[in-house]
C-alpha cells in the first residue's frame, strides 16, 4: 500500500495513473484511494477513465421495465422492503395476462427489454420458468434480462438439477441475458448478517461463471453503504475483477457493466441497525469513481439514480459512470423501502444532453437504438 508524506499527492498520481492505463490497482491502493483520496480528483480521474474508454463523449441509456414475477420469497434477506411469505395476503405470483399486459406496455412506449426477477418462491420449479419463457417470447420481440444468481441456485435447488442445466434450459427457452442482482457484497461475512439464506459469495461467481461459458450475457452488481467495511467494498470489485479476467481469457464478453448503488434502508429489518440513513452523495460518488478506476476490464459503470436521485445521477457522469441504466417504467424493490424516483426518457436526454454528452438510447447488450 503507498504510504507517501503527503497522501493527496499519492492519491491523484495512483488515481491518473490507473485512469490513464498505465497501472492496475491493487486492492490496497483502492481502499487508499476510498479512504483518503480528494473526492474531485476522483471524479476528474474516473472521467478521464471512462473518456478513454469511451472517447464518443456519449452516454447511454436503457427504456426498459423492472417485472417481479412474485414477491413470495424464502430468503428473508433483513435489507429487503420487497418480499413476502407465501401466507401473506399481499403475497402474489404474477399471472400471465398481467405479465403480458407490462410487456405490451413496455413495447408501446419503445422499450426493448424486461428486467424479470422474483422472489425465491418456494414450490416453483425449473419446468415453470421454462414455460413462462417460452409463451412470453413466442408472443413478444422482447429481450428478456432476467433471473439473477440466487434465483439460479434456487431454481437449481428446488428442481434437483445443477445450475449449469438450469441456466442451459433457461437459455433454451429464451432467456437473453443474467442481472447481477443479489451479489450485495460479495464477503460471506456481511452476506451472513444481512441474507443468509441466499447463494454464499462463491455461488453467486460460479453461476456467473457458468453463464459466461454459455456465451451469455450478464451485468454485476454492489449494494453498499450496509455493513460492510471500506475494505469489504473492495473486496467485492476483486472478485468481480477476477471473473471478468477469466471471462476474457476465454474470449467471453462477460460482464458488460457494473452497477454500484446504495443500500435504502426504509421498512427493512436493518433500519434500526443502520440509524435510518442510507450512503451520501459524497459517499456514493467516491465510490463509484474508484469502482471506474479499479474495473479496467468492465466497459461500462451506471449510474444510479434509482437511489441517489436524478441530479446526483447526472453528477454520476462526472464521476466515470457512461450510462444512466434504465428509464424503470416500472421499479418495486426500492421503492418499497421508500425510495421512488421516476424518469421519462424526455427527462433522461435533458440530465445527459445538461452534464455535455451526447443521450443515446441502448438495449441491453449496448448496441444503438436511437440518437438524440
Amino acid at each position: 500500500m503507498v504510504t507517501p508524506a503527503r497522501p493527496e499527492d499519492a492519491a491523484a498520481a495512483l488515481a491518473f495513473s490507473a485512469a490513464a492505463g498505465t497501472h492496475r490497482l491493487s486492492a490496497d491502493e483502492a481502499l487508499f484511494l476510498l479512504q483518503d483520496a480528494d473526492i474531485l480528483t476522483l471524479g476528474v480521474a474516473a472521467s478521464a477513465m471512462r473518456d478513454r474508454l469511451h472517447p464518443e463523449r456519449e452516454a447511454t441509456f436503457i427504456v426498459d421495465r423492472n417485472v417481479n414475477y412474485t414477491n413470495i420469497c424464502v430468503s428473508g434477506c433483513r435489507f429487503c422492503a420487497f418480499y413476502r411469505d407465501a401466507g401473506d395476503p399481499d403475497a402474489y405470483v404474477l399471472p400471465p395476462d398481467e405479465l403480458y399486459a407490462k410487456v405490451e406496455e413496455t413495447l408501446a412506449l419503445e422499450g426493448t427489454a424486461i428486467l424479470l426477477q422474483g422472489g425465491m418462491h418456494p414450490d416453483l420449479g425449473i419446468e415453470w420458468y421454462e414455460g413462462m419463457l417460452r409463451e412470453l417470447k413466442a408472443r413478444y420481440p422482447i429481450h428478456v434480462h432476467g433471473f439473477g444468481p440466487p434465483e439460479v441456485v434456487h431454481i437449481a435447488k428446488v428442481s434437483g438439477i445443477s445450475t449449469r442445466e438450469v441456466l442451459t434450459r433457461l437459455r433454451d427457452a429464451g432467456l437473453d441475458s443474467l442481472p447481477g442482482g443479489g451479489a450485495e457484497i460479495l464477503v460471506d461475512r456481511v452476506r451472513t448478517h444481512v441474507s443468509p439464506k441466499k447463494a454464499t459469495s462463491d455461488q453467486w461467481l460460479d453461476v456467473m461463471r457458468e453463464a459466461h461459458a454459455l456465451g451469455m450475457s450478464t451485468t454485476a452488481t454492489m449494494m453498499f453503504g450496509g455493513t460492510e467495511t471500506l475494505a469489504e467494498r473492495v473486496q467485492h470489485m476483486v472478485r468481480v475483477r477476477e471473473v471478468q479476467d477469466e471471462a476474457v481469457a476465454n474470449g467471453n464478453v462477460g460482464f458488460r457493466a457494473f452497477i454500484p448503488w446504495s443500500f435504502q434502508p426504509g421498512n427493512t429489518e436493518l433500519e434500526d441497525e443502520q440509524g435510518g440513513t442510507a450512503a451520501s452523495g459524497w459517499e456514493y460518488l467516491r465510490t463509484l469513481a474508484v469502482s471506474r478506476l479499479f474495473l479496467d476490464n468492465v466497459a461500462n459503470i451506471q449510474a444510479s439514480w434509482v437511489t441517489q436521485g436524478p441530479k446526483i445521477g447526472q453528477v454520476a457522469l462526472c464521476y466515470g459512470a457512461n450510462d444512466m441504466g434504465s428509464t424503470m417504467i416500472e421499479e418495486n424493490v426500492v421503492a418499497a423501502a421508500g425510495t421512488r424516483f421516476m424518469l421519462a426518457r424526455d427527462e433522461l436526454v435533458r440530465l445527459v444532453a445538461d452534464a455535455g454528452l451526447t443521450p443515446v438510447q441502448r438495449d441491453t447488450l449496448y448496441r444503438e437504438v436511437r440518437r438524440f
